[in-house]
């Protein structure tokens, strides 16, 4: 069992940058992937970013490529999301995800537990 506990969201304005954090319960964090998804009001749950269990690969949706960083520390169950230059579109509930050595990263269905969400508000 993994209980994931995302903080760091709020207000930001466009341009502006936001770090999101993702702590994990259990001593097996080192076996999951982890990801990033979220969820705009009206819209279908979407695929942001992840990164293997070891930490040395990492895989991003097109439209968050050269603005988020995602990363993890092993040593202290966490997961993270640097978003630089955001936009208005950035808009959304972030949820922190995970998936036992899992390989379909941006597969929202294979992934088996998930946070609360943290609300991230782009103003223009």
């Amino acid at each position: 069992q993994v209980q994931l506990v995302e903080s760091g969201g709020g207000l930001v304005q466009a341009g502006g940058s936001l770090r999101l954090s993702c702590a994990a319960s259990g001593r097996t964090f080192s076996t999951y992937t982890m990801g990033w998804f979220r969820q705009a009001p009206g819209k279908e749950r979407e695929f942001v970013a992840a990164i293997t269990w070891t930490g040395g690969s990492t895989y991003y949706a097109e439209s968050v490529k050269g603005r988020f960083t995602i990363s993890r520390d092993n040593a202290k169950n966490m997961v993270f999301l640097q978003m630089n230059s955001l936009k208005p579109e950035d808009t959304a509930i972030y949820y922190c995800a995970a998936d036992f050595y899992g390989t379909r990263y941006n597969d929202h269905s294979s992934y088996d537990y998930w946070g609360q969400g943290t609300q991230v508000t782009v103003s223009s």
